[in-house]
């Protein structure tokens, strides 16, 4: 079972950083968080990296729901959308399978919960065109 749905799109770097928060956006997520790993990489270890971004995404309704089912699982929040160009120059997005990612967590709600996200999540991947 792979830990993230991902796809490769046509779009340039920025343009595919505002196509998916369109599509989160759509299905309830707001983004939290935005580390530009390329910039922390100059600025932190002097290394030169490619465009890489991961969105921090959060959807209220559903992390509401998981932390009263679970809650520590704020420490599995928010879920990681990434944005990165690849060595041949296109630019890749992917998305975290929440399914995979609580799979340590023996709750029956929690798992319903995950579900839910990850069909939304897909969605969101599979409508970037």
């Amino acid at each position: 079972m792979s830990y993230y749905f991902s796809k490769t799109v046509s779009y340039s770097f920025d343009q595919a950083i505002e196509k998916i928060t369109e599509e989160l956006k759509k299905e309830g997520f707001g983004i939290l968080t935005e580390i530009d790993v390329k910039e922390t990489f100059k600025k932190k270890l002097d290394v030169n990296f490619r465009n890489y971004k991961i969105l921090g995404a959060c959807n209220p309704h559903f992390a509401l729901e998981a932390i009263q089912s679970e809650p520590n699982i704020g420490a599995m929040l928010p879920c990681n959308v990434i944005v990165q160009e690849l060595d041949n120059g296109k630019v890749e997005v992917c998305a975290v399978d929440p399914v995979s990612s609580m799979m340590a967590v023996k709750n029956d709600s929690l798992g319903t919960i995950a579900n839910q996200v990850r069909e939304k999540l897909r969605k969101v991947i599979a409508n970037l065109t």
